[in-house]
């Protein structure tokens, strides 16, 4: 079987695994007040170049952007999103079981546009009837999107310039930031996010750790009462040492950046591969994830052998199935692939 389902298949990478080992009989204080984690939070304010950014460690990246979301927001508002975008289409509903509503904006290649942002909020403001409407209160972005595109930074730049005057937190979703990082062409570094964003999270769990992300608010703006608020949501590890330690191996000597470029170096290989063989992107990706459209006799025959996600329908009946590479995939893996097809 050839897995290119997702990026989170494998455990993690080993520099983890062994880090764990050699931690056993170690006693830890809780919740996150570990060595570790203080270790951790200082390797990633130096990362970002936000000397008084407050860093803190959760597990996952739904409940990740659920708790920013909650706590960002007053309760008669929403939070703007693609209509792809990651809290509105894939996280059965999260966000409004905390009684927010995502509001949605047309998506160009998975990213949102400044103008259509500034349409949705004007045409609140303008709305007489605007008290009995939920109010947009922050913007949510991924970088890469769920379509593994990236913002320029001109881009970011104008998003976040747009959610100062209206006076909204600028949210990034980093699920796979590592690959973002090293995306082809890119030009948004980790010190470009933390001096445009609000707050972002930079992606463990999909960039070689067991579990977890690194939630950032770089401009030192922790939410009142953090941690109170986290264990509300039933988020607050009392093992939260065991994040803060994957964060510590993974931003040191170049991990996690080796670990996306990685991963973004064998999509490339894919993509190439898939292209010399008459295969058909469906967008333009560079980063891990590679989408493609296909017909149903390629998918009867990658049925039971190869492990893909299902993307969407097309209305010429063809299908968009996405391939994603991750740290651990290897040449051996994509050149099967390829052989196979």
């Amino acid at each position: 079987m050839l897995y290119f389902a997702s990026d989170y298949q494998e455990t993690a990478h080993p520099a983890i695994l062994n880090r764990f080992l050699e931690t056993a009989g170690e006693h830890m204080t809780a919740y996150g007040s570990d060595k570790y984690c203080e270790s951790a939070q200082e390797k990633l304010r130096s990362a970002c170049d936000a000397p008084r950014a407050e860093v803190r460690f959760l597990a996952g990246g739904t409940q990740t952007n659920q708790i920013v979301v909650d706590l960002l927001l007053r309760p008669w508002q929403g939070v703007i999103a693609a209509v792809t975008g990651h809290v509105n289409g894939h996280e059965a509903g999260a966000i409004e079981y905390t009684g927010h509503k995502v509001l949605t904006v047309p998506q160009h290649a998975g990213k949102v546009r400044a103008d259509e942002v500034r349409a949705l909020i004007e045409t609140w403001r303008g709305d007489a009837a605007r008290e009995h409407i939920v109010e947009p209160g922050m913007l949510y972005i991924s970088h890469p999107t769920e379509y593994g595109t990236l913002y320029t930074r001109a881009e970011l730049e104008a998003l976040s310039v747009l959610c100062r005057t209206y006076g909204i937190p600028l949210y990034v979703d980093g699920a796979r930031l590592g690959s973002g990082l090293a995306g082809r062409g890119t030009d948004v570094t980790l010190p470009v996010l933390a001096a445009n964003a609000d707050a972002f999270y930079i992606g463990g769990t999909k960039c070689g750790a067991l579990f977890g992300e690194a939630l950032v608010f770089p401009n030192g703006n922790l939410p009142e009462r953090f941690l109170s608020r986290i264990k509300q949501h039933g988020a607050l590890l009392a093992k939260g040492w065991s994040v803060g330690l994957q964060f510590d191996v993974l931003f040191s000597d170049g991990l996690y950046e080796s670990l996306g470029a990685h991963a973004d170096a064998m999509a490339e290989r894919l993509r190439a591969g898939m292209l010399e063989k008459g295969y058909e992107t469906y967008i333009d990706s560079p980063t891990n994830q590679q989408f493609f459209a296909v017909d149903d006799a390629l998918l009867q025959k990658l049925d039971g052998e190869v492990v893909y996600s299902f993307w969407e329908k097309l209305a010429d009946g063809r299908t968009v199935i996405r391939l994603a590479t991750s740290w651990a995939t290897t040449p051996e893996d994509v050149d099967a692939l390829l052989a196979f097809l």
